[in-house]
């Protein structure tokens, strides 16, 4: 009697989205061999538990899928399928509890990311899940042939499926190098240009500001991008000064509009509220107070409680003449403006906008010119800020393209 073959699903990286592609697929009974170009799974995900694992967000779901943006359509039906409460119940089956945070952002009970990433891996062996690590995945080819560079040398291997989640371009030293780009539009998939997301940003600093305040906290301001704007059109947070310009979560929040403003205009607009708790009338008057001999530096300090990075920004920002002027001086703190040149480069961006467009893929994110290859996770062209929302979309799209390359395969591809 001939020994039945199994049919098998290949799955290329092991962040996130590839390991959930690989549970849903090894829970539903396809054998799957997981490859990934490093020497361990989750090396992004540990990294990103290093300051307390953010795994998904609480808010309303009207809210949470609008942080995708001009993709929200999309990745919305993802989450729909695949949201937050899954997230957590996803998490306690694997013996790990969870909370929701002040800011309504929910982490593991413990914060970190590695128990929860140990238990996975065990839970994915004892379904039977192939791992090969230290495979570079350098082509695919017809019948979802696929070529990997080793250690021994170039491999090749043949899958009735595959999933690709080869994350984005902004992680090179974790493994998501975006190299994968290359090869797949060799085989005609439209693929939107890879770009920096949740970024710092360059700003000219002069050299006396730059090497007396880089690395310190920007803390109690607010942001806008008009400088007429109300308060309740511009978000609030804190960033940091760098020797080249800013970064943060409070600007990781506006990256993709900044990004987008300097591809149009060549640079963006930020504006800074140095004093959101004083209104521009009781700012001005209490600048205007006479300063009995006291240095603006020490009557700032004193008189609206603006010191440090704060002043330093003000003295950046202002000639002698107006600083001496107590309205102009009131209408900077309140909207200090920044001009922003250029985006940092991609590998050194928290995340990674562009990819695999979605006009490229089914609805069970399987590439239309490549019957049987199923795309997830941060290679598609979606993006989110910082606050579980990435890895949100992540899981929910490996598990998407899980599920389509196990309908594929139980259909006969």
């Amino acid at each position: 009697m001939p020994r039945l073959v199994m049919p098998r699903l290949a799955v290329i990286g092991g962040g996130p989205a590839g390991l959930m592609a690989a549970d849903v697929a090894s829970a539903a009974g396809v054998a799957v061999d997981l490859y990934d170009s490093t020497g361990s799974v989750g090396r992004k995900f540990l990294l990103a538990g290093k300051g307390g694992l953010n795994l998904t967000h609480s808010e309303a779901s009207d809210k949470f899928v609008a942080r995708y943006r001009e993709r929200a359509p999309q990745v919305g039906e993802w989450v729909a399928a695949f949201g937050p409460s899954d997230i957590q119940k996803w998490a306690r089956d694997l013996g790990v509890e969870t909370f929701v945070g002040t800011s309504g952002r929910i982490f593991p009970s413990d914060m970190k990311a590695a128990p929860l990433l140990r238990a996975w891996v065990h839970r994915l062996r004892s379904q039977g899940v192939q791992f090969h690590m230290r495979h570079r995945c350098v082509g695919l080819a017809e019948q979802r042939t696929l070529s990997f560079d080793t250690q021994e040398g170039l491999k090749t291997s043949t899958a009735d499926a595959v999933v690709l989640a080869l994350g984005g371009g902004s992680w090179p030293q974790l493994g998501s190098n975006g190299l994968w780009v290359d090869w797949l539009r060799l085989r005609n998939v439209d693929i939107a240009e890879l770009l920096p997301a949740n970024c710092g940003f360059d700003i000219e600093w002069t050299p006396v500001f730059a090497q007396r305040f880089a690395g310190m906290p920007m803390k109690s301001v607010r942001v806008a991008l008009r400088p007429d704007a109300k308060p309740s059109d511009s978000i609030a947070g804190e960033f940091v000064m760098t020797t080249t310009g800013i970064e943060g979560s409070l600007i990781y929040s506006l990256s993709a509009e900044l990004r987008e403003a300097i591809r149009r205009d060549g640079h963006a607009m930020i504006y800074l509220d140095l004093a959101p708790d004083f209104d521009n009338a009781r700012l001005q008057a209490k600048l205007a107070q006479p300063r009995n001999g006291r240095s603006l530096t020490e009557h700032l300090r004193r008189s609206v409680g603006i010191e440090g990075v704060k002043a330093g920004l003000i003295y950046e920002a202002m000639s002698k003449a107006d600083l001496n002027d107590a309205g102009r001086l009131a209408a900077t703190i309140k909207s200090l403006p920044l001009r922003l040149l250029r985006p940092r480069p991609l590998d050194e961006a928290i995340s990674t906008a562009g990819g695999v467009r979605f006009e490229a893929l089914n609805k069970d994110l399987m590439l239309n010119s490549l019957p049987g290859v199923f795309c997830a996770g941060e290679m598609l062209d979606w993006e989110a800020p910082t606050g579980g929302y990435l890895l949100t979309a992540c899981f929910a799209s490996g598990r998407l393209a899980g599920q389509g390359a196990v309908d594929w395969i139980a259909g006969g591809g």
